[in-house]
């Protein structure tokens, strides 16, 4: 009797070994169904992060702008661009920069300066997605205007 119950485990033991084929192909396309619903709905959200990476960054550079203003009475020219907020001023009382470096775009593009400005006094802007002038929705102009 214990032997017959042992050659029947044996025996169950030796089917369910592995799976089919089908069980496996089943299990691709579920895996398959799960990655497209998650990247159709994670890569909106990746595009506007970048867009809001680029308003923070205008944000920091602005601010870093109206710094060197206010201790140098003048914005930082065009010859110097935004690399005059990496030195410290001949004469200022600073020990520091206004800001360490100068971050690129999330598409790894430079910030654009001018000044004087065309909306103002002076211009900060990334050029989008595209990293041409102008553009709609992702290849929108991002500025310090907006």
């Amino acid at each position: 009797m214990l032997k017959n119950i042992i050659k029947k485990m044996h025996h169950l033991v030796q089917r369910d070994e592995g799976f089919s084929l089908i069980e496996l192909m089943v299990v691709i396309v579920i895996m398959g169904l799960l990655a497209t619903v998650v990247v159709v709905n994670v890569m909106p959200s990746q595009d506007r992060a970048m867009v809001e990476k680029a308003r923070a960054d205008i944000r920091l550079i602005s601010q870093a702008i109206e710094m060197y203003r206010m201790d140098t009475m003048r914005y930082p020219n065009m010859e110097n661009g935004l690399g005059a907020l990496t030195t410290v001023p001949n004469g200022s009382l600073r020990t520091e920069p206004y800001i360490r470096t100068i971050p690129q775009d999330p598409w790894g593009n430079d910030y654009q300066y001018l000044v004087p400005g065309q909306k103002g006094r002076y211009d900060l802007f990334s050029f989008g997605a595209d990293g041409r002038l102008g553009g709609e929705g992702l290849n929108a102009d991002i500025t310090n205007g907006n």
